[in-house]
């Protein structure tokens, strides 16, 4: 007898987590596409905004983001390979990283808080209208992503905790796969991100 459900369907979950990253996909699509309409509109506004962005930070960030992919993929390997404690690591290194993500972007976002630029601030009110349009995009795009990065995280701690009871093993790991997916996913995007927002010259 199996203990595995006669309706599980892997393929299934597969395909649809490849349509929802699609999705995504199409989404963030939309904000780069906005984004790029309006840098040729405000070319000038844009590159002397971008420049009060953190780059050292943008390449830390980035460098974690990478790392976390990489042992992401570790994790689904290491699960195919029946090596439950490995893939608990590999995901416990995957969550510090994408919590060193988040508090890298605390730090950066505390910086231009304290120095009145948020969204409706007067400070950012008072710049010219591409300055304005600029850092709108920037905490709409970087916002809805670091959102991706609390879900992505919570994924695979869901999937870390099922491994370690030995729900997820290997024969049957697709929540990982799609979570460590999703994870690739929102590494990704940040490589798009940072060009657009902290190299712009």
């Amino acid at each position: 007898m199996t203990d595995e459900p006669a309706s599980r369907d892997d393929r299934g979950s597969r395909m649809g987590m490849w349509f929802f990253l699609l999705s995504e996909l199409m989404l963030f699509g939309g904000l780069f596409i906005l984004y790029a309409v309006y840098l040729t509109r405000y070319t000038a506004d844009f590159v002397k905004a971008g420049a009060e962005l953190s780059a050292p930070l943008g390449t830390a960030n980035t460098l974690v983001l990478l790392t976390s992919s990489l042992f992401a993929a570790l994790s689904v390997t290491a699960i195919q390979r029946d090596r439950r404690a490995t893939a608990c690591l590999m995901l416990a290194l995957t969550l510090a990283c994408a919590l060193a993500f988040l508090g890298v972007k605390y730090v950066e976002w505390s910086a231009k808080f304290a120095h009145g630029i948020y969204p409706d601030s007067p400070a950012l009110g008072a710049r010219p209208h591409g300055e304005i349009i600029f850092f709108g995009l920037y905490f709409t795009i970087a916002g809805l992503h670091a959102l991706h990065v609390v879900v992505g995280a919570g994924l695979l701690g869901v999937s870390a905790a099922m491994t370690a009871r030995g729900t997820l093993h290997a024969g049957r790991y697709v929540l990982l796969e799609n979570s460590a997916l999703y994870w690739h996913l929102v590494d990704m995007i940040w490589i798009f991100i940072f060009p657009l927002f902290y190299l712009i010259v």
